[in-house]
């Protein structure tokens, strides 16, 4: 293994156990960041600066939020969602728990009841969080719940040990948009957290189930990266599939971790390790999961 290697593996390991701590992004100068919207469909809107994508629903009952991005972005969240001719959010909805999606709770916490899979509150209220009181869900679900909020139905489904073990998939049933959450990494390889009861297997089992669900002409807000469409989404399950069980063959050969990152996965996945989580991060990733 090469020292290059040797750091890879060990940034994502160090990674996986620090990524969702309330002061994470702590030192981060969000300065320059800007928070820009972007119609979606319905009365949906994308809202994105530095962390996970978030959705605002705006319309005569309110603004209803889907994530909230790192703390010191509040402020500006706020203003654009103002911008758009919303107020402070009546309901705040939480994907999943890490930082980088829930780093505002405490503050849309004042007006927004915060709702969340039972098992985004017990991650956020674990002293290793180093969360506040007021960031942590006050209404909680084991699989799913429905709120009837400015004209449509707003599904929350849980997807079980994926991403982490309290994902939820947010659809927006009348306008026709999907928030996955970190569930679905657009164009890059997924970040599975291992150490938060991610399981790459869970992984693609919820992805394809839920997929198969989807109508072809829903729009779908990834955790992280571009606007998507039902065919990019499936496409992008497909290449989460191949190269998992690609790097489930050569363990079943019995090959290691060392020799299944220096042979690399095909060419045509390059473009996906660019992003946050590189194709060394991402086959250590399913070795760690399946091994376990």
């Amino acid at each position: 293994m090469t020292p290059a290697t040797k750091a890879n593996i060990r940034n994502f390991l160090v990674f996986s156990s620090v990524f969702s701590l309330s002061a994470f992004g702590a030192e981060q100068d969000f300065s320059n960041v800007q928070v820009t919207a972007t119609p979606v469909a319905g009365k949906v809107q994308m809202l994105q600066g530095s962390g996970g994508n978030i959705a605002v629903s705006i319309g005569a009952d309110g603004v209803l939020m889907v994530d909230d991005e790192f703390g010191p972005l509040a402020d500006k969240i706020k203003a654009t969602i103002g911008s758009l001719g919303g107020d402070a959010p009546t309901f705040l909805l939480n994907t999943h728990w890490h930082g980088d999606h829930t780093g505002s709770n405490e503050f849309f916490a004042d007006k927004a009841t915060i709702i969340a899979q039972e098992n985004i509150r017990l991650r956020l209220a674990d002293p290793g969080a180093a969360r506040v009181p007021e960031a942590l869900p006050v209404i909680t679900f084991v699989d799913g719940l429905s709120i009837h909020f400015n004209g449509e139905e707003i599904r929350l489904t849980h997807l079980p040990d994926g991403h982490t073990d309290g994902d939820t998939a947010v659809w927006f049933t009348g306008s026709n948009v999907l928030h996955m959450g970190d569930q679905y990494v657009n164009r890059a390889f997924p970040f599975v957290d291992l150490s938060s009861g991610g399981s790459v297997v869970g992984l693609v089992q919820s992805i394809e189930a839920l997929a198969a669900q989807l109508p072809d002409d829903i729009r779908i807000i990834p955790g992280h990266g571009a606007l998507s469409t039902k065919a990019e989404f499936v496409s992008w399950i497909a290449g989460v599939k191949e190269t998992a069980e690609l790097v489930m063959t050569k363990m079943a050969a019995g090959k290691s971790l060392q020799d299944i990152i220096s042979e690399g996965l095909p060419a045509e996945y390059e473009s996906w390790g660019r992003g946050f989580i590189n194709e060394a991060a991402w086959i250590t990733a399913i070795y760690n999961s399946t091994s376990r």
